[in-house]
C-alpha cells in the first residue's frame, strides 16, 4: 500500500492508527488507497505488537454439540454485541486438558475477558495470577476449582428438589435419579443432593439400587432399562440433565413403558409433543450468558470489588409427564 500511494510504510501506519500529525492530503492519499485495495488490518497482530487487549471473549464449553451451552453462548454475545466486543468459542470436550490448552490459547491472543464452563477435574490455579493482574474471568454453570473467582450457575440444587418434591406430591415413593458422570461433576452433585434432600423431607429412604449415570442420550436409555429391570422397580424418574431426560424418554418409549412419570432436568425441543408431554424443571441458559457478560463488562469498566457469585433460578413447568399416579 505505501507503494501505491508513495510513502513510507511508517506513514501508513500512523494513518491507520491515528498516531502523530499527517497532513491531510496525505492521509486523503492513504485512505482512497484503504477503500481502493479493500484492506483489512489484522487487528490481532496488531494487539500482540502493541501489548494491546484483543477486543473479544474468550469462551470454553464442554460440548458444542449440547444445545444447552449453544443458548449460553448466544446469551453472551447478545450482551457483548453492542460493546464492539466479539466472542470466540472453543470446546474442551469435557477434559481438563484441552481446556487447559483452548485457555492458554486466548491469553495468546490477549482476549479482553475469559468465561470458562469447566470441565470434569478441571483445576484453575493457573488463572490466579491472571486474575490478580486484572482480566476479567467469569466461570458459567459450574464454579472455579482451585481459585475464587465470579460465576454465575443455575439453582441446581434447589430445582432438583422441586422436581423430585413434585412427583413425590402425586404418591411416588420408588423414584429413580438417572445423573451425569463423574459422580464429582459439580451440577451432578447439586442435583443428587436436590433429589436426596425432596426424598428426605417426605420421609423417604434413601435407596442406592434406584441411582443409575448416563453421560450421553445412549448411555441414559440404557440405564433407563437397567432402572425397569429391577425387582421392585421405580414408579417415577428424575432424569438430571437435558440428554439424560432424551434418553430416558427413548428407554421409556422402547419398553412400551407410559405408566411411569418423569421430570427432566433442562427442557427439551418438542418437548410438549412428546407422548405424554414431558415435564421439566427448566433452567434458563440465555440468562445465564447474559449475567455472565454483565460481569464481563462490569470488570472492564473498572469493577474490581470482591467476586460475585450469582444465582439463576430454575422453573418447574408441568405438561404431563410428571404427573401420572403410581400404578
Amino acid at each position: 500500500m505505501a507503494r501505491e500511494v508513495g510513502v513510507t510504510a511508517k506513514t501508513v501506519s500512523r494513518v491507520l492508527n491515528n498516531e502523530d500529525p499527517v497532513a491531510p492530503e496525505t492521509r486523503e492519499r492513504v485512505m482512497e488507497a484503504v477503500r481502493k485495495l479493500g484492506y483489512q488490518p489484522n487487528l490481532m497482530a496488531r494487539n500482540m505488537r502493541v501489548g494491546a487487549r484483543d477486543a473479544a471473549i474468550g469462551l470454553v464449553i464442554p460440548e458444542m454439540g449440547n444445545p444447552f451451552f449453544g443458548t449460553v453462548a448466544g446469551g453472551i454475545e447478545s450482551a457483548i454485541r453492542a460493546r464492539g466486543l466479539t466472542l470466540i468459542v472453543g470446546s474442551s470436550s469435557e477434559t481438563a486438558e484441552l481446556e487447559q490448552s483452548l485457555i492458554a490459547a486466548f491469553l495468546a491472543r490477549q482476549v479482553s475477558a475469559l468465561m470458562v464452563v469447566p470441565s470434569a477435574a478441571s483445576d484453575h490455579r493457573h488463572l490466579r495470577s491472571e486474575r490478580l493482574a486484572g482480566l476479567p474471568i467469569v466461570f458459567l454453570d459450574r464454579p472455579a476449582v482451585g481459585m475464587t473467582a465470579d460465576c454465575v450457575v443455575s439453582a441446581n440444587r434447589e430445582g432438583a428438589r422441586e422436581g423430585v418434591r413434585h412427583l413425590v406430591s402425586f404418591g411416588h415413593r420408588r423414584i429413580g435419579f438417572i445423573g451425569d458422570l463423574p459422580a464429582t461433576l459439580y451440577t451432578r452433585r447439586e442435583r443428587f443432593q436436590g433429589y436426596r434432600d425432596a426424598l428426605e423431607e417426605a420421609g423417604i429412604g434413601f435407596d442406592r439400587a434406584l441411582v443409575e449415570t448416563g453421560h450421553d442420550q445412549e448411555a441414559a436409555r440404557e440405564a433407563t432399562l437397567r432402572l425397569l429391570a429391577l425387582p421392585d422397580p421405580p414408579t417415577a424418574l428424575f432424569a438430571a440433565n437435558n440428554l439424560a431426560a432424551m434418553g430416558t424418554v427413548l428407554g421409556l418409549a422402547g419398553a412400551g413403558r407410559k405408566d411411569v412419570a418423569l421430570v427432566g432436568y433442562d427442557d427439551l425441543p418438542l418437548a410438549e409433543v412428546l407422548d405424554p408431554p414431558l415435564t421439566v424443571v427448566a433452567q434458563d441458559p440465555a440468562a445465564l450468558g447474559a449475567a455472565a457478560a454483565e460481569l464481563v463488562l462490569a470488570r472492564l469498566a473498572g469493577d474490581r470489588s470482591r467476586a460475585h457469585r450469582t444465582l439463576i433460578p430454575t422453573r418447574l413447568v408441568v405438561r404431563g409427564s410428571g404427573e401420572l399416579p403410581p400404578p
